[in-house]
């Protein structure tokens, strides 16, 4: 139904988020955290199904406990992590996508289809690759 009058619309900034745990999982503060395909949250891992959601701004144990028991708080933005050892970002991917290796590990190529996307390369250093989750 279209608008008749004014409406005061609930908004957020975008970049802070609380999500569903996976059961029997702990993420840990810091972490590239995705939600997997039931909409729960994990830690990155690889994996084809994943969606990379930010960084998980506190630990969160849910083991034991059943999907949902807790919830993690995620923050988006841009955020360094480990670089591949073994699938290497270099300058020839800035503001291309990388892929998601582990929690803290992201990589250059979807390693023959087998990782998820993390998010944009934004910027390399000598200890990590700056990615942007949005």
């Amino acid at each position: 139904m279209a608008l008749t009058r004014d409406r005061n619309t609930p908004c957020r900034i975008g970049d802070e988020f609380s999500y569903p745990v996976e059961a029997s999982t702990i993420i840990y503060a810091g972490a590239l955290v995705a939600l997997n395909a039931a909409g729960n949250a994990v830690p990155g891992s690889t994996a084809t199904t994943l969606k990379a959601v930010g960084r998980a701004e506190n630990q969160v144990s849910n083991n034991p406990g059943a999907a949902g028991d807790k919830r993690v708080n995620i923050r988006r933005g841009v955020f360094k992590f480990l670089n591949s050892g073994t699938d290497a970002i270099t300058a020839a991917n800035l503001l291309t996508t990388c892929y998601i290796v582990d929690d803290v590990t992201v990589a250059a190529t979807n390693g023959t289809n087998t990782r998820s996307a993390a998010g944009k390369v934004i910027d390399i250093e000598a200890d990590g690759v700056w990615v942007e989750i949005r």
